[in-house]
């Protein structure tokens, strides 16, 4: 049976001397004499004696802990994200907590205090598809836990956060469809509630009225994100009376339910599709997406986390300037479908 760890006070029981006393021993503290230093930190040595960190680091204010709440871990792009988020904590000697919603609201409201019970320094957060309030993370400010949101952020301004220029990736995404011939493009969008779906249709907009088209909401259908949910977008435009040549998918999972439906139905043929967050695995499918923008999950990553520890260890002004960074966008365009 493994015994229980020595503390200080039993340290203190046997020299009869107090705790505090003990304590500055073993930090070298001046009001405690050269003999008696050393008679404490040879007893420490040898009932094996080692600091309790925690309780250090809750004395100081801190727990060089941040905490991480994601949709998915398994989400290729939010691994990335990850790394990067690792990367720079371990610089700085933090330690990174992760947890995710399964992109549900409740399960975020639920996380959200039980990072603030575990008293992270700061929390890092990309919101759930069905976020639309935001008063988990308005609460932390009386206990001076900075947020940082990334990729998914909400509708505002005043908050901290790192996006992709998703409304200028979106217009280079559609002028490529209209370069290529496509004059009806669909869209198949994100749930509402997210502001990255707002942008993507923001973006889809200016590039239909710049290049003097007319704009067909019809044409613009929101989903909430699943294969059933693509399918449903997906058979929408296949009834569609301007029924689309190219569609414009939320992202590359989205679109890789789109192929499925649409090989399934042998009308792969028909449609050229355009995605975001550009999977590595797309490039080896047969029918892939024909082209995908890159949103640079790690350079997102590493810049939400390096605005973070900066808010921790930054004393906050009482007019406090938030850091909005937008991370820009490329189109990766793929091979020609045969």
């Amino acid at each position: 049976m493994q015994s229980k760890p020595t503390t200080i006070k039993e340290i203190a029981r046997i020299l009869n001397i107090s705790p505090s006393s003990v304590s500055r021993g073993l930090h070298d503290h001046p009001s405690i004499g050269a003999v008696t230093r050393e008679k404490i930190k040879q007893l420490a040595k040898s009932l094996n004696y080692e600091p309790n960190n925690a309780a250090i680091l809750f004395q100081k204010g801190k727990t060089y802990t941040i905490g991480v709440i994601l949709p998915e871990l398994s989400e290729h792009f939010f691994s990335i994200a990850i790394s990067a988020i690792e990367d720079e904590a371990i610089k700085k000697n933090y330690t990174v907590i992760f947890a995710q919603s399964h992109d549900n609201y409740e399960q975020e409201v639920k996380l959200v205090e039980k990072m603030k019970n575990q008293r992270v320094d700061g929390l890092l957060v990309s919101i759930s598809k069905d976020t639309s309030k935001f008063d988990h993370f308005e609460k932390l400010n009386s206990f001076n836990i900075p947020v940082v949101f990334f990729d998914r952020i909400p509708p505002f301004k005043n908050v901290h956060y790192v996006a992709c220029s998703l409304e200028s990736a979106t217009i280079k995404a559609v002028n490529y469809l209209l370069k290529k011939g496509h004059r009806s493009i669909g869209m198949i969008n994100g749930p509402s509630t997210l502001y990255a779906s707002e942008e993507r249709k923001d973006g889809y907009m200016q590039a239909i009225t710049f290049n003097r088209l007319k704009f067909d909401p019809t044409l613009v259908v929101n989903c909430d994100l699943t294969e059933e949910g693509t399918i449903e977008a997906a058979e929408q435009f296949l009834n569609h009376k301007r029924k689309p040549t190219a569609i414009v998918a939320f992202n590359d999972y989205v679109a890789l339910f789109l192929i499925k439906y649409f090989k399934k139905l042998n009308v792969i043929n028909d449609f050229d599709v355009v995605s975001y967050a550009n999977l590595p695995i797309i490039s080896y499918l047969d029918n892939s997406p024909v082209a995908s923008v890159e949103q640079y999950p790690y350079l997102q990553g590493q810049k939400a986390a390096n605005i973070l520890l900066d808010l921790i260890h930054s004393p906050v002004p009482e007019n406090q300037a938030y850091y909005n960074t937008i991370v820009e966008s490329d189109l990766i365009i793929n091979e020609v479908k045969e």
